[in-house]
């Protein structure tokens, strides 16, 4: 399992690679954002991921939020219940690259990995 870069638990973990990838993104927004992750119904396997970015002035009070320095990860508290523990990896290879999700809670993920099951 890759390393998350903060050694006090979070309830998403980010890699080291993730972390620079979504600062990099953030950066060419050319504003200050937060990411919002969680789940929706429906992908191969029963529910998929979300992830995009969001102003911080959307942060809900039941919100989830893992701090990382100048970054925030955000999640809502329904959608934590499926991911708590995730670690979220990035890679750029040619083929099978881009943001990978490593969810403890699985029991089943489909190939392309961005859909789960519990």
């Amino acid at each position: 399992m890759p390393q998350a870069t903060e050694s006090r638990p979070q309830s998403i973990q980010l890699t080291e690679a993730a972390l620079h990838q979504l600062r990099s993104l953030q950066q060419k927004q050319g504003k200050e954002l937060c990411l919002r992750v969680g789940v929706r119904q429906g992908g191969c396997s029963g529910m998929s991921y979300m992830m995009d970015f969001a102003d911080p002035a959307t942060i809900q009070p039941d919100d989830d939020v893992s701090d990382y320095g100048s970054f925030k990860v955000v999640c809502d508290k329904r959608s934590l219940l499926y991911i708590y523990g995730m670690v979220l990896d990035y890679s750029d290879a040619l083929i099978g690259g881009g943001f990978q999700f490593t969810n403890p809670n699985a029991t089943q993920t489909c190939g392309c990995g961005k859909s789960f099951s519990t």
